[in-house]
């Protein structure tokens, strides 16, 4: 189980990979943003973007998926207070692959809450052609293993 203790700046998780179907594009898109270019391969706003594209949000749905495989559902997290940033770069299609990291970049214990570390993570996804698709900041809190003064 991963603590506030074993996280450190720099240190950088591989994140397992995850290939989009058209099935699950429509799927979310018709729960959670049905949009024309997210439903229909044939519709006139998917032909101006090249076709089917995901949503961003299940973008970012798979990649939280990808980060609890990674990392998280192994560690002491306590959940996270949000998101600093969401950049979608590039459309994601129906047979891309994606992979990603999740880099830290900041650590430190909670002032109010000396049992509560704060980390900071860069996020980043790309398809099978190495191009990223997603960079995502955002802070998770984890326990402490060992709470100083207690």
């Amino acid at each position: 189980m991963l603590h506030y203790e074993d996280f450190s700046v720099g240190q950088v998780f591989e994140l397992p990979s995850h290939t989009v179907t058209a099935e699950e594009i429509i799927e979310f898109a018709s729960e959670f943003d049905p949009q024309p270019f997210h439903l229909d391969e044939n519709s006139e706003q998917a032909e101006q973007v090249g076709g089917l594209i995901a949503s961003g949000w299940h973008t970012s749905a798979i990649q939280m998926r990808m980060i609890c495989d990674g990392y998280l559902l192994d560690s002491a997290s306590q959940g996270s207070p949000g998101l600093d940033e969401v950049r979608w770069l590039n459309v994601v299609r129906p047979g891309d692959t994606l992979a990603g990291t999740a880099e830290v970049t900041a650590c430190r214990v909670s002032k109010s809450r000396p049992e509560i570390g704060i980390v900071s993570f860069v996020y980043r996804m790309r398809n099978q052609h190495g191009k990223e698709v997603m960079v995502t900041k955002g802070v998770g809190m984890v326990s402490v293993r060992e709470v100083v003064g207690a």
